[in-house]
């Protein structure tokens, strides 16, 4: 007896986490001090400059960060070559 098959597009996803220092500079910081006179970072341009970092940063080593997701590719296509 023959057998057949069919190509299905899979699609996988790897996430993966580092951590990166980001320096302190004027740039993160709020312009306008505290009642206390004490200046705070702001979150926002922090993440902003981490990201940055990560994009960047070719020498980062990254670990996997929970498992594998493999999914069914919404566009189904055929195989290269064919």
């Amino acid at each position: 007896m023959s057998t057949h098959s069919i190509s299905v597009r899979l699609r996988r996803v790897v996430t993966e986490e580092v951590h990166v220092s980001v320096p302190v500079n004027q740039a993160l910081m709020n312009d306008a001090p505290e009642p206390d006179g004490t200046f705070r970072l702001r979150p926002g341009a922090v993440f902003t400059e981490a990201q940055r970092l990560g994009r960047e940063d070719t020498g980062l080593i990254w670990r996997a960060d929970g498992p594998v997701e493999v999914s069914v590719h919404p566009e189904q296509t055929p195989p290269p070559g064919d």
